[in-house]
């Protein structure tokens, strides 16, 4: 019989799945809730009390066809937008509320620590996503969308394993990863800012021929 990652779990790994938890709901909220429930239900992990319920087959039946419905949304240029904006105001108290449900189960504190750092990282995680995915929708064809929502996906599943597996080596993934993602942020929101520019001297040059 396999041995059950419960014996890993130790108190800097369930840190590790706090902050993978919060991490991975700002980019795949569904695919984290999903995947977590999943290894629970077929007993490849003993999940944290605050966190069993993600195992219940109702939660699995949500959780997996929401999974569904996401993975091919965020592939279709515009829409990908649409639903990120639409899901600032879930993924982020759902990144605070799965790391709070890691941790929290034995010290109020430790619940509000979690929460405050899944959350954060949480924002962290969409804002970039959110930002990344409107910069390249500027782009007329639709393949590096699908290129990137792969890559997001293969990403996600990869650090809530390593977090499982690996949590010093997770942590140093997850570092540069959010250098990256603060660097992505910073540079997007100036070429979004520069195309938003540039549209709006097209239309208002525009408008003195259409007037006359």
């Amino acid at each position: 019989m396999a041995e059950s990652l419960t014996h890993l779990l130790d108190a800097p790994q369930l840190l590790a799945l706090a902050a993978a938890l919060g991490w991975a709901s700002g980019i795949r909220l569904y695919a984290a809730v999903f995947l977590v429930g999943l290894a629970g239900f077929m007993g490849f992990a003993d999940l944290p009390p605050g966190l069993q319920v993600l195992q219940h087959p109702a939660v699995l039946g949500v959780s997996g066809s929401m999974c569904f419905v996401e993975f091919f949304a965020d592939k279709i240029p515009f829409l990908d937008t649409m639903w990120d904006t639409v899901h600032t105001v879930i993924r982020i108290p759902a990144g605070a509320a799965l790391a709070a449900g890691a941790l929290g189960a034995d010290s109020a504190a430790m619940g509000w620590i979690a929460a405050l750092l899944g959350g954060g990282l949480a924002a962290t995680s969409h804002t970039a996503k959110l930002t990344t995915r409107a910069a390249v929708n500027t782009s007329p064809e639709p393949f590096s969308n699908v290129a990137v929502s792969l890559f997001e996906d293969g990403f996600v599943v990869f650090m809530l394993w390593l977090s499982a597996t690996h949590p010093v080596i997770f942590w140093i993934a997850l570092a540069v990863t959010l250098v990256i993602a603060v660097v992505l942020m910073i540079v997007l929101v100036k070429f979004l800012r520069a195309v938003a520019l540039r549209l709006r001297g097209f239309f208002d040059g525009r408008r003195p021929t259409q007037g006359s």
